[in-house]
């Protein structure tokens, strides 16, 4: 583990201890994830963050205006403690490690299904009941389309792959077949 993710598993852990203990471990996430859309979609932002040249506190200004009464004081605590130890751009880091610790702790996986076609909300409910019983967890679907697919669909759970899509079946039948061969 680089010491990059060892950092953030820190600043994650200890966000999720004072959410936890105020009640507050979806709204911190939610928090968590605008902040880095927001550092994502907004190169103004994301440059005034990054810069050199600007001071910590007029950094962390400019986060407190821009998200004025909307952040949790402990993300608003978080975010200022990155700025000041210059590790802002850990940000998207920690809220992935939040995501993991949350997850940990709440006893729920998050399952990125994708398929050749997009999934009603009842074949989600599905794909959630079937992999939360086979891994005794409460399921998140996160799907995504992708047509070279060709039918079925994969699903990624942490570092499981379940490869059920027709093209996964031909790649492997066609191993197989070379592999007969020789």
């Amino acid at each position: 583990m680089s010491r990059s993710n060892v950092v953030a598993k820190r600043y994650a852990k200890a966000i999720f201890d004072v959410a936890r203990g105020q009640n507050q471990i979806a709204e911190a996430e939610t928090q968590l994830m605008l902040l880095v859309k927001e550092l994502q979609n907004n190169a103004p932002f994301s440059a005034v963050l990054a810069a050199p040249n600007i001071p910590a506190e007029a950094k962390i200004g400019v986060v407190s205006n821009a998200f004025a009464g909307t952040l949790l004081p402990s993300v608003l605590n978080l975010v200022s403690l990155l700025i000041e130890r210059g590790r802002q751009s850990e940000l998207p880091a920690v809220y992935q490690a939040y995501l993991e610790v949350a997850s940990a702790a709440l006893g729920r996986a998050d399952a990125y299904v994708t398929s050749a076609q997009p999934l009603s909300l009842n074949e989600k409910d599905q794909i959630a009941k079937k992999f939360g019983a086979l891994l005794g967890k409460t399921i998140r679907v996160h799907d995504a389309v992708d047509a070279s697919l060709l039918g079925g669909m994969t699903v990624r759970i942490g570092d499981t792959l379940y490869d059920g899509s027709l093209s996964g079946k031909l790649n492997r039948l066609d191993k197989a077949l070379q592999s007969s061969a020789k």
